[in-house]
């Protein structure tokens, strides 16, 4: 018998975080077949799952369309998730024969709506692991585009047929599923000691350091030579394929090449940074919370999710605003300064929700 991961090929976050329960319940259960059907990024799986997997690469849903990381397509959503849509009834009646070939017990999303569907077609239990849910998402966006009205409700209605959604902190949406369960977080954890990270790196002085961190999309435009001199020192990791950026000279530059040859996860660089510089997803915030690490964070414009997160930030990490505009153009020494200062928060919250979810579908399979 096997287990299916459905993941969004959105961003990173949502293959982030399952890959933590993949490798959570790999080394629990090394007898179960794990199948992974994703249009993720294929090196983040390559480099970041610890147990043998079979990865499919097709698409279980359209996610959102962005420009940058900053910068969302709302029509270019809409438009590509009524497409998804309309195919997706065969498309799960294809998928649900894959599962049943494959001996899967039980499947994970996180979080498209149509293996819920295939699930169902097959027989077996699905579970929606996620702190959002895409019909929410979209559902802000349909009232000012014509059009577009009944998506949401088609895609909640694949989502009822799940079993249970096991919904993570900062969340939003479930309103279709007959069963919500709250999770603790999931949070990919830094293995390495931070200072043995940060001689390792080249952070030679007591500066401050600033982990610029935008994920797959990048920030279009971006140049940050006027930090030059700062009082902080910038570290740029990068997590794509994106076009060169202008830095100061005394800058951190790690590309995956060398995160490899150092035997350094992305989570080792956070927890080794006093500050990471990103967009509020759950993925950057996550890990931010699980490390100890200050967000200074930028508006990311219209998505559901953001004024959900920056409600709840504070009362788990040290965060701060940062304008687009200062984003791209001020230094950030007072920003820094005043972050650093911040007491921390009195909450320190559980962060093995990949250790719970793991033993659970244990227990399924």
């Amino acid at each position: 018998m096997a287990i299916a991961f459905c993941i969004s090929g959105h961003g990173f976050g949502h293959a982030s975080r399952q890959v933590e329960v993949i490798n959570a319940f790999g080394a629990l259960r090394p007898d179960q077949p794990i199948h992974v059907f994703t249009r993720a990024s294929r090196w983040l799986l390559d480099r970041t799952l610890r147990v043998p997997v079979t990865i499919v690469e097709q698409p279980v849903d359209s996610g959102a369309i962005q420009r940058d990381s900053l910068m969302l397509d709302i029509p270019a959503t809409l438009d590509a998730a009524a497409r998804f849509e309309a195919q997706a009834d065969h498309a799960a009646a294809v998928l649900a024969e894959e599962f049943r070939q494959r001996h899967v017990e039980v499947v994970v999303c996180d979080v498209p709506p149509m293996p819920c569907t295939a699930a169902h077609l097959a027989g077996v239990p699905a579970v929606a692991l996620a702190n959002f849910t895409w019909d929410w998402i979209y559902e802000d966006f349909t009232a000012d585009h014509p059009g577009f009205e009944d998506l949401p409700a088609r895609l909640g209605a694949r989502y009822a047929q799940a079993a249970a959604a096991w919904r993570l902190p900062m969340h939003g949406g479930f309103g279709t599923f007959h069963t919500v369960l709250d999770f603790p977080w999931i949070a990919r954890r830094a293995q390495r000691d931070p200072a043995e990270v940060r001689r390792q790196i080249g952070a030679t002085d007591d500066r401050p350091l600033v982990l610029i961190s935008f994920g797959g999309y990048g920030v279009a435009g971006l140049a940050l030579t006027h930090h030059t001199g700062a009082p902080y020192r910038l570290v740029l990791s990068a997590g794509a394929d994106q076009g060169p950026i202008a830095l100061p000279p005394d800058t951190l530059h790690l590309d995956r090449d060398s995160l490899t040859a150092a035997g350094l996860r992305y989570e080792d660089i956070v927890a080794a940074c006093d500050v990471v510089v990103s967009k509020p997803g759950y993925g950057i915030v996550s890990e931010c919370v699980a490390n100890n690490t200050a967000l200074l964070y930028t508006d990311r414009g219209r998505f559901r999710e953001y004024p959900v997160m920056v409600e709840a930030m504070p009362a788990v990490l040290r965060c701060r605003f940062l304008a687009n505009e200062a984003l791209t153009t001020a230094r950030w020494d007072d920003d820094v300064a005043a972050l650093l200062a911040q007491p921390q928060p009195d909450a320190r919250p559980l962060v093995n929700g990949a250790d719970v979810a793991a033993g659970m579908l244990s227990a399924m399979t």
